[in-house]
């Protein structure tokens, strides 16, 4: 039986038993742990654009608040003409943010949509309810006051999305 022709052939399996037990130990773990890094990587770039979508949406919001909405355009324009110009620039801002949805809760995308809409209606009902001899500055008073005197809802969603951040991260 010593002198059997296959003894080499068995020696040499019994020597690579043991290796290959070891490198198929060694891939196995190999891969667990590239999925792990992979599921970590996933995690953190989730809560990277989270962050992302809150500074956005607080840009907007600020961005959305009558006091900043009065700063822009020509301080020549006409009362219609600057209506135009808010409600366009507001709804192009806030289209431009719409894909930030993804990354927040469904309750805090809503606050944000009815923000936006408050704010054009806000800027509607001021403009219906103006004097027809109202100049811009005029209106720009009157749409600040009517902001003031109702409920700052802009501020409420900025407050909630701190709130949700600090909560998410």
């Amino acid at each position: 039986m010593i002198d059997s022709p296959y003894m080499p052939y068995a020696f040499a399996l019994l020597i690579a038993i043991p290796f290959l037990i070891l490198l198929r130990q060694f891939v196995y773990t190999y891969i667990k742990l590239k999925n792990q890094e992979m599921k970590l990587l996933t995690i953190k770039g989730s809560s990277e654009q989270r962050i992302h979508a809150y500074e956005r949406l607080t840009l907007l919001l600020e961005r959305l608040k009558p006091s900043n909405l009065v700063t822009k355009f020509d301080p020549n324009l006409a009362v219609h003409e600057f209506v135009f110009l808010t409600e366009k620039a507001v709804n192009e801002e806030f289209d431009y943010n719409a894909s930030q949805q993804l990354y927040l809760p469904k309750n805090t995308w809503s606050n944000v949509v009815n923000s936006k809409n408050n704010v054009i209606h806000l800027l509607h009902k001021t403009y219906e309810n103006l004097n027809e001899n109202a100049t811009l500055q005029d209106f720009k008073t009157v749409f600040l006051m009517n902001y003031m005197n109702g409920e700052d809802y802009i501020s409420s969603t900025l407050e909630d999305l701190r709130k949700e951040n600090l909560i998410a991260n």
